[in-house]
């Protein structure tokens, strides 16, 4: 499966939710398994949406054909657009679907990770950062992708922003050093995205 992550910054807040909602159009395109999104919880203007599908080459197919017609809605209304494609790796929490109808709050991590640490942070995500977020209440679901170059996501998708946040407060430190993070990690960014039901596909 191939994680999409499209991260900007909207300058017409209203053209730009008009022209997420022409996103529907993806139904029916072959290998399209889901979309959603919504907004950040840090930078009120910025924007986030998760795309999945089968294989790269049903994306590519995509690409080459009908997204332009989408994508002209939203024309004008960002800017400073970033994507990012990943090759699902693994499932946080196991039987992962890219579904959005009970989700609320979803947490992204991107990592830079130094090249004679990757197989450690993986190991570590699987071993020690899964169980821990799959065994908290109100952790649905998540996935774990890699890009070429060291690059990672952790996308987790969450049933409410007070369950995400006792996570953190509890857990996460403890956990960063049984990981031995810093040491895995050259560069680390999150965010915390509100999901707006709209965007979903």
């Amino acid at each position: 499966m191939l994680v999409k992550w499209i991260r900007c910054t909207v300058v017409d807040r209203r053209g730009f939710e008009r022209g997420q909602r022409k996103w529907a159009g993806l139904l029916g395109e072959p290998g399209f398994r889901g979309q959603g999104g919504g907004w950040s919880q840090r930078r009120e203007s910025v924007a986030h949406i998760f795309g999945f599908w089968e294989s790269r080459a049903f994306y590519d197919s995509f690409m080459a054909r009908s997204h332009d017609r989408l994508a002209a809605a939203q024309s004008g209304t960002y800017k400073d657009v970033r994507i990012r494609l990943f090759e699902h790796r693994f499932d946080v929490k196991v039987g992962f679907q890219p579904k959005f109808t009970d989700v609320d709050v979803l947490r992204v991590a991107h990592c830079r990770v130094h090249e004679d640490r990757v197989e450690h942070f993986t190991h570590v995500q699987e071993k020690v950062w899964n169980p821990a977020m799959a065994g908290s209440p109100g952790m649905l679901r998540g996935v774990f992708g890699e890009a070429p170059g060291n690059e990672f996501l952790v996308l987790s998708m969450w049933d409410s922003a007070a369950e995400h946040g006792k996570y953190r407060t509890e857990r996460v430190e403890r956990l960063a050093l049984r990981a031995q993070t810093e040491a895995d990690v050259a560069a680390i960014a999150g965010d915390v995205v509100s999901l707006e039901s709209s965007w979903t596909v």
